[in-house]
């Protein structure tokens, strides 16, 4: 079978960026050709943010899945131009759109991610693949993480006992082996990255240096790890709507006193420890992993020392941690494309594999 191409494109829940991968995938191989970040307006963050947050209207939610559909379609023609890419040659564009809430343990469960792709297949005249989370929570399923079908497909040939670490804005893990395994161990950068930008006006923590700055504070780490998300069984799967600012300062009223590189230091620790605990838990020999935490250095050896086994940026294997969830939804859409059911049920608790998504024009 000849190579298909496909756009992926991921905005996460640090909403720090636009990431757009090109890939050439069949059922053995995703191959990424080209691949960029575009900004992510901050005004737009800050409405993002601000309805996540608070109340919101309709109106003001419909006109944000037409802003984030305009977002992504510019992002997209941009990236189709810079790189001298002929459209007519992409099979499909695999949007995930922006998470705006995840609940999948409500009476009614429902994951919601905007960003229209009527919108994005209009201005760009390729097919669109979308709304990927919801036949998996229909089957009854978390919805989410969707990372580790994708981390099977390309590190499931390894002769080690592999786990895969996705550090987003929420991190996830998947333990590779018989029974494919994965869940949300819980947050990742968002509480490091608020927490810096409320202290320094900072967008976040370079390699960790002002982590590295503080010290543990034990009694509010252990308030941290207190928390039932931690205590749960998988499958499970968190966001934004839980871990958030309101979650960090309901643990902080009683400790004024404390630093804020102490803080930090203890939130950078929380991520550690929250993946560690997990790693544990498993017989895993190597650890491989992607997302923006691999770029925090301080982050990467506390991991390593924490976990006690070989651990690897995916770099290093030759996928690119920065783009390894742009390129999932590439290949989610070449799934969606030619009607082949993801392998997540034993992930999500789902309780069967599904098609995914929706094909817009």
């Amino acid at each position: 079978m000849n190579r298909e191409l496909y756009i992926g494109v991921m905005s996460g829940t640090s909403l720090d960026g636009i990431d757009i991968s090109l890939c050439a995938i069949d059922d053995k191989v995703c191959q990424e050709i080209e691949s960029h970040e575009y900004p992510f307006p901050q005004d737009l963050k800050d409405e993002i943010l601000n309805i996540i947050s608070g109340s919101t209207t309709l109106e003001q939610i419909g006109t944000l899945n037409t802003k984030l559909g305009n977002l992504y379609a510019e992002a997209i023609n941009s990236f189709i131009k810079d790189k001298n890419i002929d459209n007519k040659k992409v099979k499909a564009i695999g949007l995930h759109g922006q998470t705006l809430w995840h609940n999948p343990h409500a009476k009614y469960p429902f994951s919601m991610q905007l960003g229209c792709p009527n919108v994005v297949n209009a201005k760009t005249e390729i097919q669109v693949i979308s709304d990927f989370r919801s036949m998996d929570i229909a089957n009854g399923g978390q919805g989410a993480p969707f990372a580790p079908a994708f981390h099977q497909f390309i590190f499931g040939s390894k002769k080690e006992k592999v786990a895969v670490v996705n550090i987003g804005g929420m991190a996830n893990i998947t333990i590779l082996g018989k029974e494919l395994k994965g869940w949300d161990t819980g947050v990742g950068n968002v509480l490091m990255d608020y927490w810096i930008q409320t202290c320094k006006n900072l967008p976040y923590d370079k390699d960790g240096e002002f982590a590295a700055c503080g010290s543990v504070n034990k009694e509010l780490l252990k308030g941290f790890l207190d928390d039932d998300y931690f205590k749960k069984l998988p499958p499970k799967s968190t966001g934004r709507e839980y871990f958030n600012p309101t979650w960090l300062s309901n643990h902080l009223p009683t400790f004024q006193t404390i630093k804020d590189e102490d803080i930090q230091r203890t939130l950078l620790e929380l991520t550690a420890l929250s993946i560690s605990n997990d790693i544990k838990k498993t017989d895993t020999n190597l650890l491989i992993v992607c997302g923006g935490g691999v770029k925090n250095s301080f982050l990467m050896q506390r991991l390593e020392k924490l976990c006690d086994i070989e651990v690897k940026s995916s770099d290093e294997l030759g996928v690119s941690s920065d783009f390894m969830e742009a390129m999932a939804f590439a290949w989610l859409a070449y799934k969606r494309i030619h009607k082949q059911k993801v392998d997540l049920k034993s992930v999500t608790g789902a309780k069967k594999n599904s098609v995914l998504g929706g094909i817009y024009g």
